[in-house]
C-alpha cells in the first residue's frame, strides 16, 4: 500500500509531504483547489511521461518519492527478474530537471520507463471518470470474468500454448510461401544446375588447359627449334659432338707427351658427356612431343565454354564455378524438399492447434461458469447504488479464431429500466449509470484480485442522498481488502472515511500554492458541513455533519 508521498515542484505544488493509512482515505476540496494535481504527481512514479510544463519553479528539479509497503504481494520475483534490491518498504523516486529530462528509482537504483509502469500496474490501480471508457473494451470485460473465475493460471496456460501456436503459424504461412516463390524459380535453378552439372567441372582444370594451349599455339616454332637442336649436336659428321670428340681423341695423343693438356682434357671429356646427356634429352623432347590435329580447337572450345560461365555467374575461377554449382544444388534440394517440410509444418500446426483448442474450451467453460455468479451481484450491487430495475447480462458468443486473450468474445448488457431490453452498456447507461456500474465491478475484482491500492477520482460522480451513502459503504467494504483512497464532493461518502485529508490553495509571496493536510475530528465535521450547506456552517450542517461521521 502507500504509506507515503512527497511531492516537491510540480505544477502548483511546492512541498508537500502526505502519510497514508489503510482502509478508507478521502480526499475532498474546491473545486480547482489541485486534487487533481496530486494524481497527476502520483502518476509520475507509476511510469507516466512528463515534460518540463510540470515544474513550477523553471530554476529547480521536480521530484516526486512514493514509499510503499509491498510485503505480502509476491513481487519478489519481479525485483529480482529486474535487477533491483526488493525490500518490503520500498521507495519509487522520479525527478524531472529543468531541461525536461527525466529520471526514476527504485529503491535508488536507476530503471527505465518500462520497468518503473511495469511496477506501478502492480501497486496502484487509479480510476478516473475517463476509465470508464473501458467497459466497452472487450479486452477489460474478459479481465473482469477471469479476475472473478480465479483464471490467471489458465490463462497463463492459454497464452504459451496460444505463443506456441503462432509460431508454429508463422512457420507453416512461412514455408508455403517460400515454397510457392520457390516453385516459380525451380525451373531457372534447375537450367542452371544442369549446365554447371555437364560442364563436369574440375579443380584446377583451367590453368592446365591454358598452359597447354600456350603450347599448342607455338607447336611449329618448338618442333622446329628441337628438330634443329638435336641435329646440330648430333645430326652428321660435322656436328658439335663429332667435332668435340675429334677434339678429345686429339688431346689424348699428345697428353703422353705433353702433360700440360692433361687437365683440359679432362675438362673437354667432361663437357662432352654433359653435352651428350644435353642432346639425348633433346632428342626424347623432339620424339616425345607430338601436336594433334585439331587439339587446339578442343582445348579452346572447353577454355570458352568455362570463361562463359564465369562471366555468367559473375566468378573468376573453376572452383568459384563449383561452388555456385554446390550452393545452386542447395536450392534445388530445398525446393524438392519443401514438400516434405511443409508436411511436417502442418503436422506441428495441427498439433499446436489441437493443444490450444483444448486449453481454449476450459478456459471457455471456467469464464462461462462465471459468468451468473458476475450478473447475481453486479445486479445485487446495482440495485444497492440506486437502480432498482437493473438487469446486467453478460454476452458471451465464440470467435472464429484463436487471440491472445482466448476464443471468447463477451459484451457487458444493461438496462436501468424494467420495460427495455439490456443492450451493450455504452450505448444505453448514462454517466452515474456508468461510474456506478464500474464501481460495482471494481469491488467485486477487489475480493478475488491482490492489489494493494486503488484511487477513485470522483468515480462517485452523478449520486447523491441514500445512494452516496450506500457508493461509500462499497467503498468501505473495499478498503477491508485493500488500500482505497476516493477523491469526492460528497459528504455522504467523505464520512465514511477512516481519515480524510483537505486539499486547499494559500497564496504566498505573489504566488499560488496547493496545500494538503489531514483533518482531525473537528476539522472533519466543519469540511462535511462545508459540503453539506451552501449557507456556510449552519448548525444544522454541523449536526448532520456529526451523524455522517458516527
Amino acid at each position: 500500500m502507500l504509506r507515503k508521498l512527497v511531492i516537491n515542484n510540480y505544477a502548483l505544488i511546492d512541498q508537500l509531504n502526505i502519510d497514508f493509512s489503510p482502509g478508507l482515505s478521502i480526499i475532498t476540496g474546491e473545486t480547482g483547489s489541485g486534487k487533481s494535481i496530486l494524481l497527476g504527481a502520483l502518476s509520475l512514479i507509476l511510469g507516466q511521461r512528463a515534460d518540463t510544463s510540470v515544474l513550477q519553479d523553471k530554476t529547480r528539479k521536480c521530484i516526486v518519492e512514493g514509499e510503499f509497503d509491498i510485503s505480502d504481494y509476491g513481487l519478489e520475483g519481479f525485483f529480482n527478474d529486474n535487477q533491483l534490491d526488493y525490500d518490503h518498504v520500498s521507495i519509487i523516486r522520479r525527478e524531472i530537471n529543468e531541461s525536461g529530462k527525466s529520471r526514476a528509482f527504485i529503491n535508488d537504483t536507476p530503471v527505465n520507463l518500462n520497468v518503473l509502469k511495469e511496477l506501478g500496474t502492480r501497486l496502484v490501480d487509479i480510476h478516473s471518470q475517463h476509465h470508464n471508457l473501458m467497459l466497452s473494451e472487450n479486452r477489460f470485460q474478459l479481465d473482469v470474468i477471469d479476475v472473478i473465475a480465479g483464471n490467471s493460471s489458465l490463462l497463463e496456460s492459454y497464452r504459451q500454448h496460444y505463443s506456441r501456436y503462432v509460431s508454429a503459424l508463422e512457420h507453416y504461412n512461412s514455408l508455403s510461401a517460400k515454397a510457392e516463390k520457390a516453385g516459380s524459380d525451380l525451373d531457372y535453378f534447375q537450367f542452371q544446375l544442369d549446365q554447371l552439372n555437364i560442364a563436369r567441372l574440375v579443380e584446377g582444370e583451367q590453368q592446365e588447359l591454358e598452359e597447354e594451349l600456350q603450347l599448342l599455339t607455338h607447336a611449329g616454332e618448338i618442333k622446329e627449334v628441337l628438330g634443329r637442336s638435336c641435329a646440330e649436336f648430333d645430326g652428321n659428321e660435322n656436328s658439335l659432338l663429332n667435332i668435340l670428340k675429334d677434339i678429345q681423341h686429339g688431346l689424348g695423343r699428345i697428353e703422353a707427351f705433353f702433360p700440360r693438356v692433361g687437365d683440359l682434357h679432362r675438362r673437354l671429356q667432361s663437357t662432352v658427356i654433359e653435352l651428350k646427356d644435353i642432346s639425348d634429352e633433346l632428342a626424347r623432347l623432339d620424339s616425345d612431343t607430338g601436336f594433334e590435329p585439331g587439339r587446339i580447337d578442343l582445348v579452346s572450345e572447353r577454355l570458352d565454354l568455362l570463361y562463359s560461365l564465369q562471366q555468367k555467374h559473375r566468378v573468376s575461377s573453376v572452383e568459384e564455378l563449383i561452388a555456385v554449382r554446390d550452393d545452386m544444388q542447395k536450392k534445388v534440394d530445398e525446393i524438392n524438399n519443401y514438400e516434405f517440410s511443409i508436411e511436417e509444418a502442418g503436422k506441428k500446426l495441427d498439433e499446436c492447434r489441437k493443444s490450444l483448442a483444448a486449453v481454449s474450451e476450459t478456459l471457455s467453460e471456467a469464464r462461462i461458469k462465471a459468468v451468473p455468479l458476475l450478473e447475481k451481484h453486479m445486479v445485487s450491487l446495482l440495485k444497492q447504488l440506486g437502480i432498482p430495475n437493473a438487469r446486467f447480462v453478460v454476452e458471451h458468443k465464440k470467435l472464429p479464431e484463436f487471440t491472445k486473450d482466448g476464443h471468447d468474445r463477451v459484451a457487458f448488457m444493461f438496462t436501468a429500466n424494467r420495460q427495455s431490453p439490456p443492450m451493450e452498456l455504452s450505448r444505453v447507461a448514462s454517466g452515474g449509470e456508468m461510474s456506478r456500474v464500474m464501481l460495482s465491478l471494481k469491488s467485486l475484482i477487489a475480493k478475488s484480485k491482490t492489489l494493494p491500492t486503488i484511487i477513485f477520482d470522483e468515480i462517485d460522480s452523478g449520486v447523491s442522498g441514500e445512494v452516496a451513502g450506500k457508493t461509500g459503504n462499497i467503498m468501505k467494504s473495499m478498503s477491508g481488502h485493500m488500500q482505497v483512497i476516493n477523491i469526492t464532493h460528497l459528504p455522504q461518502i467523505a464520512g465514511k472515511g477512516d481519515q480524510q485529508f483537505l486539499v486547499y490553495k494559500e497564496d504566498v509571496d505573489n504566488a499560488t500554492h496547493t496545500r494538503i493536510r489531514l483533518l482531525e475530528r473537528e476539522d472533519r465535521v466543519q469540511e462535511i458541513a462545508r459540503m453539506l450547506s451552501s449557507d456556510g456552517l449552519s448548525e444544522a450542517a454541523m449536526v448532520n455533519a456529526r451523524e455522517l461521521l458516527e
